[in-house]
């Protein structure tokens, strides 16, 4: 089997001469092939074909094409695929939880908190909100199954937009999609929340821990009674945790009031819960709906940050390198006067240099 009919193929022309920059030139059909996986990840459609035909795939027409296959269902797929790929959803149809704990949890709750997710991310593009509508949202998309999970009220089994300024609900990091994931089977983890706010809200990564550490489980204990966040103050008194586990555990904390399958809770093990917290530059919090706030409030370039990183990516096909920099820094600038519009920063990527050329050196 060729491999042209398995694989895309973007081998430059044999007569190709590198720019100043060492890139040389997509050609058309390389470029509508390359727009259509991006949005629709699937081939181009006839419209794209004439257009590659006549040669007309320019900057400006590539936005202009942008905003119309944005609109056209096939645009769903960015929110399956992408949506899947930056939070990390296509772990959740293999993560479990206690049965005996969680007898709720099943694979239509788990179907139901994969879409929310999904929906909402789609509902941000088309109608180009701002990325920090990620963290802010006072409302959700459910279906009757995920609104019993949450507490709320939804008309039937199909998905629907409902308010949630009465719960406390804000944006992607209430979305039990989100906290089951980042939760033990029988347990939550503020480690492991933590660590996701920092590396898919925030951009940055999280070191490994160094060799020998022991797991929480197997480290000293804090008592029989002692709560986890106890454990983790424990666990937090070795210098070698303390530099990393500073920062996490206190993010993680902020979403301690919901529970291993993303259920609301005021309570755990007949304990009151603890979800106060403190960011970095000593803002203290307490539960997610002020976190969330003041990580909007203060880290929303951030968040467009991590996001058009995570776009180029998924767009070329690449990890990207110190040379992409550049591009990832404009792209954040040419947004930033209208609030980082999701769709206006999936514009910009598909405008780039490394989305319309191709970086021989970056092969």
């Amino acid at each position: 089997v060729s491999p042209r009919f398995l694989f895309r193929v973007e081998t430059p022309a044999s007569d190709s001469q590198p720019n100043e920059f060492g890139d040389v030139p997509l050609s058309q059909h390389q470029l509508a092939t390359r727009l259509s996986y991006f949005l629709w990840c699937s081939t181009p459609d006839q419209t794209l074909l004439d257009q590659a035909d006549r040669g007309q795939l320019g900057e400006k027409r590539l936005r202009s094409e942008v905003g119309r296959m944005l609109k056209d269902q096939r645009a769903d797929a960015l929110g399956t695929d992408f949506a899947a790929q930056w939070l990390g959803l296509r772990n959740l149809a293999d993560h479990e939880a206690d049965g005996k704990r969680f007898p709720t949890y099943d694979k239509a709750l788990k179907s139901a908190m994969n879409r929310e997710t999904q929906l909402l991310f789609l509902h941000i593009l088309r109608n180009n909100l701002p990325v920090r509508e990620f963290l802010t949202a006072d409302y959700s998309f459910v279906n009757a199954r995920l609104a019993r999970h949450y507490g709320v009220k939804a008309k039937g089994k199909t998905f629907e937009k409902v308010s949630l300024k009465s719960t406390p609900r804000r944006g992607l990091l209430a979305h039990a999609s989100i906290l089951t994931l980042t939760s033990t089977p029988n347990r939550t983890s503020p480690v492991l929340r933590g660590k996701w706010i920092l590396e898919n809200i925030l951009g940055t990564k999280a070191p490994e821990p160094p060799a020998g550490v022991p797991e929480l489980e197997e480290a000293k204990t804090a008592g029989e009674t002692a709560t986890l966040r106890e454990q983790l103050e424990l666990h937090r008194q070795s210098p070698t945790c303390a530099s990393c586990h500073r920062v996490m555990d206190q993010l993680g904390f902020g979403l301690d009031d919901f529970d291993a399958i993303g259920k609301y809770r005021t309570q755990d093990a007949g304990q009151p819960i603890d979800a106060s917290g403190a960011l970095p530059d000593g803002r203290e919090f307490n539960g997610g709906v002020q976190l969330t706030k003041m990580l909007a409030d203060t880290e929303t370039e951030g968040l467009a940050r991590t996001l058009t990183e995570r776009l180029l990516t998924f767009a070329i096909g690449r990890e990207l390198t110190p040379d992409d920099r550049c591009t990832i820094d404009e792209i954040v600038a040419k947004t930033k006067p209208d609030g980082y519009r999701l769709a206006d920063i999936v514009t910009e990527v598909v405008a780039s240099r490394p989305f319309r050329f191709q970086t021989l050196d970056a092969k």
